[in-house]
């Protein structure tokens, strides 16, 4: 099956949800999560986490998606923990590989970015200067590709 989440992914950040709720959301109708249960969930991921510019918020919305996806649930069998955990460090290689860095703060070097709970007005300028989308976008293709390449329910790991 072919999947395309990124424009939706991309609207949704544009449309002033964060960089983890932009990818989360995006991905409901794979998830089966209603949107409005699934803005509130990844509401405290963005920004670094809460703001705090820790793991970037696109990534978090990735490794969500995957956990319903994928996820076990209880995973008292060590080998189905390893391979979700795998499956999770694949998606943040991937990332990775694209912006050099999974951590916020790194990825808004060279911008006067803070980390205080409050954030910043999404202006036109906000927008210009900004690169959050970019990873919106890196996050969503990543996860696209990553499930028409494992199908859920499939027989992957």
């Amino acid at each position: 099956m072919k999947y395309d989440h990124t424009e939706k992914a991309v609207a949704l950040f544009t449309q002033g949800y964060n960089c983890a709720q932009s990818v989360f959301v995006a991905f409901s109708d794979v998830t089966g999560m209603d949107e409005e249960l699934a803005k509130r969930l990844s509401s405290s991921f963005g920004a670094g986490m809460g703001r705090m510019r820790e793991i970037c918020g696109t990534c978090s919305g990735m490794f969500m998606v995957a956990g319903i996806i994928y996820g076990q649930g209880i995973e008292s069998d060590d080998n189905l923990k390893a391979a979700h955990y795998q499956r999770i460090q694949y998606l943040a290689e991937e990332f990775h590989k694209r912006h050099e860095t999974i951590i916020c703060r790194d990825l808004l070097k060279g911008l006067a970015v803070t980390s205080t709970p409050t954030p910043e007005k999404r202006t036109e300028q906000y927008y210009k200067v900004r690169p959050c989308v970019k990873f919106v976008r890196t996050a969503a293709e990543i996860l696209d590709r990553y499930l028409e390449e494992n199908p859920p329910g499939g027989a992957e790991p």
